[in-house]
C-alpha cells in the first residue's frame, strides 16, 4: 500500500508534501507530483500538508481516481518520453530533481481552468 497524488495535483503542484516527506519520495514531473510506491513508507505527511487534498491512501481513492494508482507507478516503472531509461528507485526527489515529463495519462489531461 502507499499514498498516491490525484488529478487535484494536476496544473497546480504546491509542493508542500515534498518538503514534508521524510523519505523523499516525491517527484516533480511537469504537471504534476508523483510518490514513488517502493520509496513511499506511508507515514501520511504528504496528506497532512497537502494544500488541494489531492493525496490519497491507495486504499481511499475515489472509483474516479483510481486510475492515479497505476499511473503514479508507471512513472517510475515505464519510459517516459524523452527519456532512455525508467526512473526507477533513485532514492529521493532532491537529489534527481524535477524530471519534467509526466506519464502519457497525466500529459493527455486538459490544462487546468481555475
Amino acid at each position: 500500500m502507499t499514498y498516491v497524488i490525484s488529478s487535484a495535483c494536476v496544473d497546480v503542484k504546491h509542493k508542500a508534501c515534498m518538503k514534508e516527506c521524510p523519505v523523499d519520495c516525491i517527484y516533480e514531473g511537469d504537471r504534476t507530483m508523483y510518490i514513488n510506491p517502493t520509496e513511499c513508507v506511508e507515514c501520511g505527511a504528504c496528506k497532512i500538508l497537502c494544500e488541494v487534498d489531492a493525496i490519497y491512501f491507495e486504499g481511499d481513492l475515489p472509483e474516479e481516481e483510481r486510475k492515479f494508482l497505476a499511473d503514479n507507478a508507471a512513472f517510475f516503472s515505464d519510459i517516459l518520453p524523452g527519456r532512455d531509461a525508467p526512473i526507477g528507485d533513485p532514492g529521493g526527489a532532491y537529489e534527481l530533481g524535477p524530471v519534467g515529463v509526466d506519464t502519457p495519462m497525466v500529459a493527455a489531461l486538459p490544462p487546468r481552468q481555475d
